[in-house]
């Protein structure tokens, strides 16, 4: 197996003084790490392969050598798991040189995202990138280490955003919440010690809050009152409401899944289909109401025509950046009719392709079974189904006031 020894090296720098270094010794070959540090021969006990006591700074020198020689034994053992017991020296070195600028946080916040770009995750990437931005201009772009990732760096960074107050309460707990996640990884990495994760529910902890947020959706009325407004067949605005309809009759499926089912996903009068943010598979029934949607956009046997909504035709399917595109870009001019539709119809809550998942939260409220809704939500946890649906049943709390205040 390598060895590792704390040494003093024989070529002195312009004061005379000898570099203290770390030597990995593997089949022979050697690999040295400098500390950056020197100090006269006569302090330099080679036994001990540790500066004297009677150096002025050996307490923080040998502290230095310390965790350095635990870092290069570390490696070594990280070395040994990827590349076996005869690991080479430029096995290590090419390790080593990848610790190293992984102890950047924002070299390795770019290799996590461009892992993630790799796999097609565009929809993280586009979500996670804007938190690295927010992290480093907040730091004036000074950069720092996963070390340096403390209680008390973490405390000061909460109260650095709270003041900016450029994002709110749940982008703040989504920026922590991204470094919580490269921690993490720093730890499977070898890069970061799990016995000082700063993260926790303890007293001695960084404990990450996220706020509960007001979600409100729309009523029975309401969403009638859209139904059946007079809209020209499948003009713009009427295009949006269809779509809207569509995501409310399946449990407020999201835009990015409704806009990519396919004619084919649509079987024996059941709709297919595999949700884009878990890949989890569903099969729903074809109500009245979803067919009479679907009525209006049949094609006919029109072999160009492969999804049911026109908006992704014309787009390379493989193309997962492209298609995330054009279903951004798609949201955002339904949200824009959505207005419109709202206004109309004097709806006075903000009407959007989310708020499609809220109303059926809202109108279901407590008649159909948790369990239930966790399928059509196709939430992983039913605690996300139960903390969700809080939102939108109010009767407990409606009756206590009632028996209260009603005399």
């Amino acid at each position: 197996m390598a060895s590792v020894h704390a040494i003093l090296r024989k070529k002195t720098n312009k004061l005379g003084h000898y570099p203290i270094a770390i030597r990995v010794t593997q089949n022979r070959k050697k690999v040295i790490i400098s500390l950056g540090q020197h100090i006269e021969a006569k302090y330099w006990d080679e036994a001990r392969m540790s500066v004297k006591k009677s150096h002025p700074n050996s307490v923080r020198l040998n502290s230095l050598i310390t965790a350095k020689m635990s870092q290069a034994n570390d490696t070594v053992l990280e070395a040994i798991r990827r590349f076996g017991d005869n690991f080479t020296s430029a096995d290590f070195k090419s390790l080593l040189n990848t610790i190293k600028s992984g102890t950047s946080f924002y070299n390795y916040a770019e290799q996590y995202l461009n892992e993630l770009e790799e796999a097609k995750k565009y929809t993280r990437v586009n979500s996670e990138r804007p938190l690295l931005n927010k992290i480093k201009k907040l730091r004036n772009g000074k950069d720092f280490s996963i070390d340096d990732v403390t209680v008390s760096f973490l405390r000061k960074l909460s109260v650095k955003l709270k003041h900016d107050g450029s994002i709110g309460g749940r982008s703040i707990a989504n920026v922590f919440m991204f470094i919580r996640t490269l921690y993490n990884r720093a730890i499977d990495d070898k890069m970061a010690k799990r016995e000082l994760y700063p993260f926790g529910d303890a007293k001695d902890k960084f404990r990450i809050v996220i706020p509960d947020s007001v979600k409100i959706g729309l009523t029975i009325e309401e969403v009638t009152a859209i139904e059946n407004l007079n809209l020209p067949h499948l003009s713009p605005r009427d295009h949006a409401r269809n779509v809207w309809l569509f995501s409310f009759y399946l449990a407020g499926m999201r835009v990015a899944d409704v806009l990519k089912i396919k004619w084919s996903s649509v079987r024996d009068n059941r709709l297919y289909y595999q949700m884009d943010k878990n890949d989890k598979p569903l099969s729903l029934k074809v109500t009245g109401k979803l067919k009479t949607i679907l009525d209006k956009y049949d094609p006919k046997g029109d072999p160009s025509r492969t999804f049911i909504f026109p908006e992704l035709d014309d787009v390379d399917s493989e193309d997962a950046k492209l298609v995330l595109k054009h279903v951004r870009n798609a949201n955002h001019k339904f949200n824009k009719h959505l207005k419109k539709i709202a206004q109309t119809c004097e709806i006075n809550v903000p009407l959007s392709m989310h708020i499609a998942r809220h109303t059926f939260g809202n109108i279901s409220g407590n008649k159909i079974p948790i369990r239930t809704l966790q399928k059509l939500y196709r939430h992983s946890n039913i605690t996300t189904t139960i903390n969700y649906q809080q939102n939108f049943v109010h009767d407990e709390m409606d009756d206590a006031l009632d028996k209260v205040i009603n005399f």
